[in-house]
């Protein structure tokens, strides 16, 4: 009897850890269903209950493994479906940034390497976004940190290394504008993009002489030719050889100031009017080694615009038409 009474008791015991355990596993099942129904209206609702299933399936144990491996393939994605659809909604990229920060956890937490690479691919494009509306804000180191942050999820990211070479470009930061612009066109170039190589180096070119000219009006000759010669790396260009001959004039290398007037002369293609200038650079240095006839020719031909009057008195002084 005491037999009887001890196997009676041992099948109720299992019994009662059994409907314990049904009804544990039916508690899961209830939140995953949940989940599995949120997920076409509500994805953080859906977000939410199918991390109470792994958060659950933890404290039930191995009775609720298949729902909770089911949860973990699914979170990751869901995590990357809410980042996408705040950039694709436009909210702010603040917002962005932290959904796709989220997803990137998840995706890191629950070992799903093909949806960290999808939500770093969100975070990306959130990072550009908020640098260029700090950009537009002229927020400019703020813009900065943000193509920085970018940079480091992907190197190869060349619009955001453009942008921040046109931000140093803003700030007259010549050093950084060089190292910035220099790798954009490396990393354009690798991709055969030329078109890209040739826009960029305008760019830099146009930059830099600028810049030259500006040291040239202050008198700053030897800042001034340092500066061409950055510019000159990005290619041939008129104007550039212009502001060449002008401060070789004025360092009375008048031997260099001819060859860059003559480059100049040879690439202008426009009116009397605009080969004036050139003209003008070349009778001054002409002039300089006492080649006078040679001078006073030059001068004739830049008595044109806005160098005419200077031209004149150039003439005059040379005795040109006695």
């Amino acid at each position: 009897m005491k037999i009887y009474g001890k196997i009676l008791m041992y099948f109720i015991v299992i019994n009662f850890f059994g409907v314990v355990f049904a009804q544990e596993r039916n508690d899961v099942i209830k939140v995953y269903n949940e989940g599995a129904k949120a997920v076409k209206t509500d994805l953080k609702a859906a977000i939410q209950a199918f991390e109470n299933v792994v958060e659950l399936s933890d404290k039930v144990g191995e009775s609720v493994n298949d729902l909770k491996q089911k949860a973990v393939q699914v979170l990751p994605g869901l995590y990357v479906r809410v980042a996408l659809n705040a950039l694709n909604e436009k909210k702010p990229a603040s917002e962005v940034i932290t959904a796709a920060r989220a997803a990137m956890a998840a995706s890191e937490r629950y070992n799903n390497p093909a949806q960290k690479e999808n939500a770093e691919k969100v975070l990306v494009q959130a990072y550009y976004q908020m640098g260029n509306e700090l950009f537009s804000q002229k927020e400019y180191e703020k813009s900065l940190l943000a193509f920085d942050s970018l940079l480091s999820i992907n190197p190869d990211f060349v619009s955001a290394i453009y942008n921040k070479a046109m931000i140093y470009r803003v700030q007259n930061n010549k050093n950084a504008f060089e190292e910035t612009i220099n790798l954009f066109i490396e990393k354009v170039r690798s991709q055969n993009d030329e078109e890209k190589v040739k826009q960029a180096s305008s760019v830099a070119l146009e930059f830099f002489r600028a810049a030259g000219s500006l040291s040239n009006q202050a008198g700053k000759l030897d800042e001034a030719l340092a500066l061409l010669d950055k510019a000159a790396k990005y290619g041939d260009d008129k104007d550039l050889f212009y502001f060449y001959a002008d401060v070789y004039n004025k360092k009375k290398n008048f031997d260099k100031a001819i060859e860059y007037a003559r480059k100049g002369l040879e690439m202008e293609t426009g009116d009397d009017e605009a080969k004036a200038k050139y003209y003008f650079q070349l009778g001054l240095a002409q002039a300089g080694k006492g080649q006078i006839s040679e001078a006073c020719a030059s001068f004739k031909n830049a008595t044109y615009g806005i160098f005419a009057e200077g031209a004149r008195a150039e003439r005059k002084n040379l005795k040109c038409d006695q």
